[in-house]
């Protein structure tokens, strides 16, 4: 479970005046001004995710795959797996 949903599920139990206090205080934090000594802390997956979207992002040829792709979604025109294919995943 994310953060988000974390925190989401803690301020649904919480009365209407704490959730407007949790709201108050992440809009407070999502605001400040960042100071260097600033840190994030991120979960193996979460870093994992980022690198590979980096490496995604820098890769030239994924990129254009991707633009390709979009093209031919966008026409209607791409690849369209059969029912059993689409069934492998089930």
């Amino acid at each position: 479970m994310d953060i988000a949903t974390t925190v989401y599920e803690q301020v649904k139990t919480m009365s209407q005046a704490k959730a407007y206090q949790v709201l108050d205080f992440v809009q407070w934090l999502k605001h400040r001004p960042l100071t260097e000594t600033d840190t994030i802390t991120l979960s193996t997956q979460d870093w994992t995710s980022l690198q590979e979207t980096l490496y995604v992002l820098q890769n030239s040829s994924l990129m254009k795959q991707i633009a390709s792709s979009l093209e031919t979604y966008q026409q209607g025109t791409g690849y369209q797996p059969t029912q059993e294919e689409l069934d492998e995943g089930n």
